[in-house]
């Protein structure tokens, strides 16, 4: 695991959409173990609020399918702390159909939040940041961005939009000390992946054989993958931007 020096983050502000489970989860603790303000975002708020209040994190409801509460989320941040210094655009859904199976509504849904999700979080940390003199945002996309699952049409095309997303910004911005970079897990023990092995007559061979198809034999735990993250954000990585990190176990670069 990636260790980020604690000073790093000591009383820095942090944003982290779809904190209330999963990755954002996990997110929010790590970076609150090492001294950050951490904000997290979600739109279910009573798991959202008891997250967040369990480690001295604070709570706000945003919808990032629409741009303005995104805007506020951001704005209330800077208001209440003075600047933004890392933006975590990690919120998102999925929808198991192959492409011929999807209907618009949900091509619309998937689109929204998965990838107009982090353009609206990237914008408006990017006006954020350029007002204190830069920051890191940092783009949780996938492996789906880089390879695909025919069941997951929608989630590939939005997740692969995130990286072109990260490279834009990134190129734009590099000059006035804002990092933009793109974080690509693979499968994770999360609720959002538990529901993928849902769509299996038996979830738990499902799951099994996912795990094969790894080298390592198993799938990630979220805070393997919040640890990458800690590392994207912190001056660790200041020579990276507009960089796709990898943290699969090894599944993307093998042949089986």
């Amino acid at each position: 695991m990636i260790n980020a020096n604690p000073t790093h983050f000591e009383g820095r502000t942090v944003i982290i959409t779809g904190a209330a489970s999963g990755l954002g989860h996990a997110l929010a603790i790590e970076f609150r173990k090492v001294g950050a303000l951490v904000t997290g975002c979600d739109v279910n708020d009573e798991a959202g609020l008891a997250a967040m209040a369990a480690i001295g994190a604070t709570y706000v409801h945003a919808d990032v399918s629409k741009e303005m509460p995104v805007q506020d989320l951001v704005a209330g941040v800077v208001a209440e702390h003075g600047r933004l210094d890392v933006m975590i655009n990690n919120a998102a859904i999925s929808v198991s159909k192959d492409v011929a199976t999807t209907s618009e509504a949900e091509l619309d849904r998937i689109l929204a939040v998965n990838l107009k999700g982090p353009f609206f979080g990237t914008k408006h940390a990017v006006r954020a940041m350029l007002e204190s003199g830069g920051g890191s945002i940092v783009n949780v996309a996938s492996i789906l961005g880089l390879v695909a699952d025919g069941m997951l049409a929608a989630y590939c095309a939005a997740k692969g939009g995130v990286l072109g997303l990260t490279r834009a910004a990134a190129v734009q911005y590099g000059d006035r000390g804002i990092r933009v970079n793109a974080l690509c897990p693979g499968d994770m023990d999360t609720p959002l992946v538990a529901e993928y092995f849902q769509m299996f007559p038996d979830p738990k061979a499902a799951r099994a054989k996912v795990e094969q198809e790894y080298p390592m034999k198993r799938i990630s735990t979220p805070s393997e993958i919040a640890q990458a993250a800690l590392f994207l954000a912190s001056p660790q990585s200041s020579f990276m931007t507009g960089q796709t990190l990898v943290v699969d176990g090894g599944l993307t670069v093998s042949c089986y």
